[in-house]
């Protein structure tokens, strides 16, 4: 299991390196996609040391393919490790999802259904992640567009089973909660009070955009909505203090805005707990 770090934090982003270079910044820790420090060398590794002389790291991927069905990629895992072993992060993450086929990256995060043969799958695949990089893992739920006829078990469900016979850990994403539940019609509730809660160690915030057949699509270019914040007030009153951060990848505003942004979610998380107690 994790150990367990609360804090607040936001993920690094290049438009952002001059500010976390310059001066110490109001956030308890960062994140950093994985795979744009990996197997690169220069100013990109040497902004993340810089970085990591101030403040901890997360580290969290888009690329492991967790539900491909022909394994994971030995080089990438092995690329990974190197990372972590220079960063010494507080964690690595990555999605419940396939993102490989064939060699083939499709740089995207595909859903899986829900069955008991995709669940093996992702067992063994997780199983041998955590073998090679030594340590647990963090696995987040992703949002979604597609359902399977074939699912046997909720979203929730398959993450608990997974969590159970893994040993892994969660990152809870609420804007990815309230997106595939407005696109596929369930209770969100059901999801926060579905999942194990001693294995949640992050949450994600983010905003989303209306797309095409009234879908909510994650796009992470525009603020949190009220939606997301009444959901992530429930969440910390369920599971309790966890690091948060706040995730924005287009439309990227200053640093200031987000610090603002930030702040928001610790009133949010303040009042939840004060509630809850």
């Amino acid at each position: 299991m994790t150990p367990p770090f609360t804090g607040f934090g936001l993920g690094l982003r290049k438009d952002h390196h001059a500010d976390f270079l310059a001066a110490d910044q109001p956030v308890d820790f960062v994140e950093v996609i994985s795979e744009n420090f990996m197997a690169c060398g220069g100013q990109p590794l040497r902004t993340l040391d810089a970085v990591r002389e101030r403040l901890p790291i997360a580290m969290h991927g888009v690329s492991m393919s967790l539900g491909s069905p022909e394994g994971l990629d030995a080089g990438y895992l092995a690329e990974l490790k190197a990372l972590g072993r220079r960063v010494d992060p507080l964690w690595v993450s990555d999605h419940l999802c396939w993102t490989r086929v064939g060699g083939f990256a499709t740089h995207d995060l595909l859903p899986l259904p829900y069955t008991e043969e995709a669940l093996a799958t992702c067992i063994a695949n997780l199983a041998r992640a955590q073998d090679v990089l030594e340590r647990p893992l963090l696995v987040e739920n992703p949002s979604s567009y597609v359902t399977f006829a074939e699912s046997t078990m909720t979203e929730w469900q398959f993450l608990g089973v997974l969590a159970q016979e893994t040993g892994c850990d969660l990152l809870l994403d609420i804007n990815n909660v309230y997106v595939s539940s407005v696109n596929h019609r369930f209770d969100p509730h059901a999801f926060l009070a579905g999942i194990p809660a001693d294995r949640v160690r992050q949450i994600h915030l983010a905003g989303h955009s209306a797309g095409p057949a009234n879908l909510l699509i994650d796009t992470h270019d525009t603020p949190v909505c009220d939606p997301v914040w009444a959901l992530y007030a429930d969440a910390v009153a369920r599971f309790g203090p966890c690091a948060t951060m706040i995730e924005r990848d287009d439309a990227i505003p200053p640093l200031a805005d987000l610090l603002a942004e930030l702040d928001i979610a610790r009133t949010v998380a303040v009042v939840a707990m004060a509630c809850a107690a």
